[in-house]
């Protein structure tokens, strides 16, 4: 379908405005860097990721206006490279740590490269397919965030201001995050803990209540609103209320581990139930749910297909010189892009493959072939899908799924089996994961272009700009995250390190790099310092019938597996459950080594879900992460659903229409300042236990000040009437209106 032929621009094409100026760049170039952190900070740990556009576009708006008269088209410029950072970071959170689950490293080099290749793919792809989509389908294809960005920054042009209500959530939300991070101040515990144990029966002992109470997660329940959170909840609780007391209740009295545990279940405390069988079962239950939704959105994925497919064939040409509105990048760019970015990513498998998963030229080729293949054809249903649904409900994870089984596929039929094909599949399915997530994104910032009347080439530079500067942020964000959360722990019982477990999928990778780290006791009460670390030998395991997956450490001296090593990316803080999922996929066809009989279950939980028609993937996720995450989450939830009863309450007394969804209403704005607050300060904190770590490892002993927990705040009741104290604040500012 045809725009309307009397579509104009809030920009006339005839009106040169300052667009593309260096103040643009740079404050964008700074968004990118925040919001790509923050991205990936929240990402990991809630699981789901939230757009960034509109709170850019607020900010911008305020900060350039600061600075002397700006144009619409300087903060749509703006808008445009920041979201590039959020959009990046979403692409490599849900693909590129399944290569930790793996076993592999995760390099920051690596991590630049997969996302430069990634995010320029997506848009180089995108640009043969703005016109058809952004323009002759202009009334059709409503991309919702993109429209919503455009009014938000239509109104910032005509003197509207939104940002004070972002800069109070940001200033309240830092504040509380200063006081309640364990890495910062810790003045009350971050996260408030029950763990029932009724009777001599030891009734729903295995089971826990607990609430990581952040203010990013209280942002992210309002943002996605009741419905969804509380079905997130409803995952959570059957793990960890139904689930994880059944498995203490039946297994409590066994005299071995139960695989793929290594300790006796008796000794066993909520944590360990969720890392050892809940985690795998929740794996299951993702990836079935992951797999279900790509079916059901099968029919409107071909559709998008063939529609780009017809548009394409379609060789009718504008005889008249384009206008300012209408010039995109030339071909010659695209496609001499495209083809020098297919061979930069066969160098860079070739000559800089995964540590210890070197593979063939062959092998390399046909990786990049699959990427330019699957790139542009989820590229293409990508940015279809997500001006029907919004980038928020694209099934960006079901079309890496896809990726990865035809993938995985081939290599099954080619006999290639090794570990180090399964890092060559990550590497292609986080390729087109990222060029996906940005594609959509860029559609979303395209259709803003067109409807407040920018220079198509001038985003389409600026979104390459962002993907430039953002992939530092990100790289480093993930691999701090992954150290500064990691932890050591010692094994109740160490394990005989005998040839049989070399043989059962446990890998020895040479001698252990730190010389200094604490070790937690076996019981979790005590902490002891490791001086001669560099005498331990790493082991992974990976799909072993005798020890759970993960890094254990074992003494030569006494011959026995002592220590297990969680690193921090899938650990309890930062569960990472799409790229457990992806680990899962490729595991269980590749190597066909999964302990099948949880994750059976999880596929049958989510079927079950499914017949009482509830959409199981968001169920699923919940089922995964932590109940500390989903219930935080829900309270956002509760309070989305208070201020929209309000607001209709005080509607019908006043006998008007009131909009409860709106992407720009005081509470949505004041719960991206909440989620930019608790994901900058709690990096900082992250960023304080790393530089903790490296001392240590050094022999030093330097450490941040934080308050005692003999302090007298530092209970349970105090962590809850602050966290509930910060959502009245939620409840009370989304109910006051913005100013005019």
């Amino acid at each position: 379908m045809a725009s309307s032929p009397g579509f104009q621009p809030f920009v006339p094409a005839s009106d040169n405005r300052p667009e593309f100026t260096l103040r643009a760049l740079l404050l964008g170039a700074v968004f990118a860097v925040l919001f790509g952190a923050v991205t990936v900070y929240v990402g990991l740990r809630a699981g789901l990721t939230v757009a960034a556009s509109i709170p850019i576009s607020v900010l911008s708006i305020s900060i350039l206006r600061a600075f002397g008269k700006a144009s619409i088209l300087e903060n749509n410029i703006v808008q445009t490279i920041g979201n590039a950072g959020q959009s990046i970071a979403a692409g490599v959170i849900f693909a590129l740590p399944a290569l930790i689950f793996l076993g592999f490293d995760l390099e920051s080099s690596r991590i630049f490269a997969l996302a430069l290749f990634g995010g320029w793919l997506g848009v180089l792809f995108m640009i043969p397919l703005r016109r058809q989509l952004i323009v002759d389908e202009h009334e059709t294809l409503i991309y919702p965030e993109g429209t919503a960005c455009a009014d938000v920054l239509m109104a910032g042009e005509r003197g509207g201001s939104f940002a004070s209500r972002v800069f109070l959530g940001l200033g309240l939300g830092a504040v509380y995050t200063l006081f309640q991070n364990e890495n910062l101040f810790g003045l009350w515990p971050s996260q408030p803990d029950w763990q029932p144990d009724f009777g001599a029966q030891h009734v729903l002992k295995g089971a826990a209540v607990r609430a990581d109470c952040t203010p990013e997660y209280l942002g992210v329940g309002y943002i996605i609103g009741l419905r969804v959170a509380a079905v997130m909840l409803a995952g959570g609780c059957v793990s960890w209320l139904v689930v994880m007391p059944a498995i203490y209740f039946f297994g409590s009295h066994l005299t071995s581990p139960l695989y793929p545990g290594t300790t006796l279940i008796a000794n066993m405390g909520p944590s360990d139930l969720w890392k050892t069988y809940v985690r795998p079962m929740g794996a299951g239950a993702v990836a079935a749910a992951g797999l279900i939704t790509l079916l059901r959105t099968a029919p409107t994925i071909i559709g998008a297909l063939s529609q780009g497919i017809k548009k394409i064939g379609d060789k009718a040409k504008v005889a008249a010189a384009p206008t300012r509105t209408a010039y995109d990048l030339p071909m010659s760019v695209v496609l001499g892009g495209s083809v020098l970015l297919v061979v930069l990513m066969f160098c860079f498998l070739e000559f800089h493959p995964v540590p210890g998963a070197q593979v063939s030229v062959l092998a390399n080729l046909a990786a990049a072939l699959l990427v330019v293949v699957f790139g542009f054809l989820f590229v293409t249903v990508s940015a279809r899908i997500v001006g029907l649904v919004g980038s928020s409900a694209s099934p960006v994870s079901g079309m890496t799924i896809a990726t990865l089984m035809a993938t995985t596929a081939i290599f099954l039929v080619r006999g290639w089996t090794a570990p180090a094909f399964g890092a060559l599949a990550i590497t292609i399915g986080g390729i087109v994961c990222i060029a996906a997530s940005n594609a959509g994104d860029t559609s979303q910032d395209l259709k803003t272009g067109y409807l407040i009347g920018a220079t198509p080439w001038k985003q389409q530079v600026a979104v390459m700009a962002g993907v430039i500067v953002s992939v530092f942020s990100i790289g480093a964000t993930l691999n701090a995250m992954n150290s500064a959360l990691a932890s050591f722990q010692r094994l109740p019982m160490p394990i005989p390190f005998t040839e049989k477990l070399l043989a059962d999928g446990v890998q020895e990778k040479g001698k252990f790099p730190q010389q200094h780290f604490t070790v937690m006791s076996s019981s979790g009460a005590g902490k002891e310092i490791i001086g001669n670390g560099e005498s331990y030998i790493l082991l992974n395991s990976i799909g072993s019938t005798t020890l759970a997956d993960g890094k254990y450490l074992l003494n030569p001296a006494t011959n026995r597996i002592e220590i297990q090593w969680t690193q921090g990316i899938g650990s309890e803080k930062a569960a990472a459950p799409q790229g457990r999922l992806m680990a899962t996929v490729i595991n269980g066809i590749l190597t066909r080594k999964l302990p099948w009989a949880l994750v059976l279950l999880g596929v049958a939980l989510v079927i079950a879900v499914e017949l009482l028609g509830v959409r199981s993937l968001t169920f699923a996720v919940g089922a995964y992460l932590s109940i500390a995450t989903t219930l935080a989450i829900f309270v956002g939830g509760v309070m989305r659903w208070m201020v929209d009863r309000a607001m209709l309450h005080h509607a019908a007394k006043e006998a008007r229409q009131v909009d409860t969804e709106s992407e720009v209403s005081p509470g949505s704005l004041y719960a991206s300042g909440l989620i930019a607050a608790g994901g900058i300060v709690g990096l900082l904190g992250v960023c304080i236990r790393l530089v903790e770590g490296v001392s240590e490892q050094r022999g030093g002993h330097w450490q941040f000040w934080r308050f005692s927990e003999q302090n007298p705040l530092y209970h349970d009741g105090v962590s809850i009437v602050m966290f509930g104290l910060l959502a009245f604040s939620l409840y009370y500012f989304a109910r006051k209106p913005l100013d005019s």
